[in-house]
């Protein structure tokens, strides 16, 4: 039977209206910060094969290659053997995942005796355990970056709400309210995605949503193909890096080959540098999700649905070995470091076939910044994830003070900050001057924070980036201002590396400076009239 096309359009936006409205679900569930108010989480739904048929539009980096995670759990656990109550759970980095304390859940979705799909969540856990509180900056492999599930298959009713996996997890966690709170926020979202799939089911029955799935994967593929063959074929060729891997001074290097061929695009990252001993290590499904969001985000349009249809025309191969498909147990807490310098190198390849269409460098850092404090009523562990300055366009500065295009977090209002902790406060947030690159068009800024430690023994944990290599301008612009942290102790100024570990106590003042983005053109083509009105806005806003 054909499907009929009001039925499609029909059922494909109300798939894409579950999906928003289980990542409002978890969001709205959640007990920490990071998720409840920084938004570091993702929601999906799947169609019977592990597809993603429509995601929320949260945070890309964890849900572009969702049916990599998804696999391995099916080939040990086929869906055709699963029960209600079941549900999937992996977050281990070499099976699938990406790093541990993003832990993917997976529920199949029944509509009578028949499966139907899967609806699925992602979230950023405050803490698994692990060496230490939050970040781990000392990890010398993954085991000890915390408390990994290999892909596996319980049962909610069994083993949950009370049951073993729930004991095991709450007895290894130091926050386990937060932690068993953000799971079952992860249940709830993915039970609200099942009853929207079931209702649809009731109303235009199965083998029509089942079709429609197919078919809104479809239209992405044709969407995406239509669009690449646009662009011009050749092979183009890109390069960025990292400062360090936190221990030795070298850069790291991370090349990019793309070739667009027709409708087609193959990333290959070959010549990129092999795998260190530090946390910077990028899984290869993390390694798929940058290279897949810079060529959509670059070569299509924003309103063509991203799903696994969108990726088939996306090829990406990294070495094994290398620094973006590292081999186990390398630690990879930091993942998102080399990840984006996976996918400036990318952006700058492409910048040879499309110049009109990609961005100069940004900040493009994951600056995450923990402080944790063992106090006589438990762990207090804060964890947030800043941005800086994203890169200038051909239309446009690059906007201030917001999060890189992977991970999209928003930052945690400072009331929330002053409700959850007790032993630091924030003293100081603005906008840092100057830090974006002149261009004809500029970078954005970047932003500062200042916390006053208002306890001993508080630990400070970091990974950042962009310390020392700033943001490249593109096409005569002129480069990112770089970041910078320090700690002020009386009269003392102390200058911390990006990726550390530091003891704080009281009366310390953390200063966290995040960099700006690099400019896009000539910066003699920047009008005087409009040069003097970015200058006046700026100023206000800081």
């Amino acid at each position: 039977m054909a499907l009929d096309t009001v039925d499609e359009a029909i059922i494909s936006q109300a798939l894409i209206a579950a999906a928003k409205e289980m990542g409002i679900k978890l969001v709205r569930s959640a007990y920490s910060p990071i998720v409840r108010e920084a938004n570091d989480c993702s929601a999906a739904l799947l169609d019977v094969e592990g597809n993603v048929v429509s995601q929320a539009e949260l945070i890309p980096m964890q849900l572009g290659p969702i049916g990599t995670t998804f696999r391995p759990c099916a080939e040990l656990f086929p869906p055709e053997t699963l029960e209600p109550g079941d549900f999937y759970i992996n977050n281990d980095p070499f099976h699938g995942g990406q790093h541990v304390p993003d832990v993917f859940i997976f529920s199949p979705i029944f509509f009578g005796h028949r499966l139907v799909g899967f609806s699925a969540t992602v979230a950023h856990h405050l803490d698994l355990g692990g060496g230490a509180p939050g970040l781990n900056m000392a990890a010398g492999d993954v085991h000890q970056e915390g408390l990994i599930f290999p892909p596996s298959r319980y049962n909610v009713n069994r083993d949950w709400n009370g049951g073993p996996l729930e004991r095991l997890v709450r007895a290894n966690v130091r926050v386990p309210e937060k932690t068993i709170g953000d799971c079952n926020a992860q249940f709830a979202a993915n039970g609200v995605g099942a009853r929207r799939v079931i209702e649809l089911c009731g109303k235009f029955g199965t083998d029509t949503v089942t079709e429609a799935m197919s078919a809104l994967l479809d239209y992405s593929e044709q969407r995406m193909r239509a669009a690449i063959a646009e662009a011009p074929d050749g092979v183009y060729h890109g390069e960025d890096q990292l400062d360090s891997d936190g221990v030795n001074d070298e850069p790291l290097v991370v090349r990019a080959r793309v070739e667009i061929a027709g409708d087609s695009v193959s990333v290959d990252y070959e010549g990129t540098c092999g795998q260190v001993r530090t946390n910077v290590n990028c899984p290869f499904a993390s390694t798929i999700a940058a290279g897949l969001s810079c060529v959509k985000s670059v070569l299509t349009s924003p309103d063509i649905p991203f799903n696994e249809g969108s990726k088939r025309p996306i090829d990406v191969i990294a070495p094994y070995g290398s620094l973006l498909n590292p081999r186990p147990p390398a630690p990879v807490r930091a993942r998102m470091l080399s990840a984006y310098r996976a996918y400036n190198a990318v952006m700058k390849a492409l910048a040879g076939a499309v110049p009109e269409k990609v961005m100069a460098a940004g900040f493009d850092t994951t600056h995450s910044t923990c402080l944790s404090h063992l106090g006589e009523h438990g762990y207090g562990i804060y964890l947030e994830i800043f941005g800086g300055g994203y890169g200038a366009s051909a239309v446009g500065d690059g906007c201030d003070a917001v999060d890189s295009p992977l991970s999209n977090c928003s930052n945690i209002p400072i009331e929330a900050i002053d409700m959850e902790h007790a032993f630091f406060r924030v003293v100081e947030y603005a906008l840092v001057q100057g830090s974006g690159g002149e261009g004809e068009y500029r970078g954005g800024l970047g932003m500062r924070r200042v916390y006053e430690v208002l306890d001993d023994d508080v630990e400070y944990q970091s990974y950042s980036d962009r310390f020392t290599i700033p943001p490249e301008g593109l096409f005569g612009g002129e480069d990112g201002g770089a970041a910078f942290t320090c700690v002020l102790r009386g009269n003392e100024k102390i200058m911390l590396d990006s990726k550390t570990s530091f003891r704080l106590k009281t009366g310390d003042r953390l200063v966290m400076s995040t960099g700006g983005g690099a400019g896009y053109g000539n910066p003699s083509r920047h009008s005087p009239e409009r040069f003097a009105s970015d200058r006046e806005n700026r100023t206000a806003a800081s």
